[in-house]
């Protein structure tokens, strides 16, 4: 873990948690199983200035589980791609943030995403467009499990594996929890490494909590596309969001607000 990326993560937690209490808005559960690799890949990994996001040698970060839109919009504000004060208007009529992740009037959200499973065939399409422009950036995919429940996913990891796309890393937030259930009751994923494998991707996994392991991964050189499976807890950091999936609709009422806020802050760097 770098001290960068957990001050990161736990600001954003505090203000994830603030958006969605205050907008009585879902998946703030979503949000915070996927808020360790969201800002190590921003401090230690991708290559983007917030000041000129749409800059043609930026690396692009395409969140596929777009209904996790405030966890995003912590970041980038966190990190001033856009005015801080747009995230007290998370949700609300008029706001530039709606409760899915947008393009448009947005800085640094490359697509508008929450249909689940065209994240990587969008990625899929950058990333042969770097390629073959002969460009050196790097396109990184973040999915939910559950999303691969969707078709269109394999016939793009099956696309992707065809071209050597070595320049896309496809990050699936593997929290194990989707909608109303658990993923392996829905509809089975595993073994998921050697499904991926199967269709000639490189295949790392890795505990999605710690910031050195997803570091090193997402740093690596690569010869084909990559999955990097982020075994992770939907709700972490929070004890009483933690592995429930209640938290994927629910939003915190001012009391539970201040108690995960109180235990966020708690957390110190190790």
């Amino acid at each position: 873990m770098t001290q960068r990326s957990f001050t990161l993560a736990q600001e954003a937690r505090v203000k994830t948690v603030e958006m969605t209490s205050a907008a009585n808005a879902s998946h703030v559960g979503s949000g915070l199983s996927m808020m360790d690799i969201l800002a190590c890949l921003y401090t230690e990994v991708i290559s983007i200035d917030p000041a000129n996001p749409k800059s043609q040698n930026r690396d692009r970060v395409i969140v596929s589980k777009g209904h996790a839109a405030a966890a995003v919009y912590a970041i980038l504000g966190t990190l001033d791609f856009f005015d801080a004060s747009w995230l007290s208007e998370y949700c609300s009529d008029g706001s530039m943030l709606g409760g899915h992740v947008t393009s448009h009037g947005v800085p640094g959200v490359e697509f508008s995403t929450g249909s689940l499973g065209h994240g990587l065939p969008l990625g899929v399409g950058a990333a042969l467009g770097i390629k073959r422009r002969l460009r050196s950036e790097r396109v990184f995919v973040l999915c939910s499990d559950g999303e691969l429940d969707e078709g269109t996913t394999w016939e793009s990891a099956l696309l992707a594996a065809h071209h050597s796309l070595s320049n896309l890393t496809l990050i699936v937030d593997r929290n194990r929890i989707q909608s109303l259930g658990s993923t392996e009751t829905t509809l089975r994923l595993d073994p998921l490494d050697k499904k991926f494998e199967s269709f000639g991707w490189e295949v790392s996994s890795v505990n999605g909590h710690d910031h050195s392991e997803l570091i090193k991964v997402l740093l690596q050189p690569q010869t084909s596309p990559r999955v990097v499976i982020a075994n992770t807890v939907k709700g972490y950091g929070i004890s009483f969001m933690e592995n429930s999936v209640y938290w994927h609709y629910h939003s915190a009422s001012p009391e539970e607000r201040d108690a995960a806020i109180h235990e966020i802050r708690s957390a110190k760097y190790a």
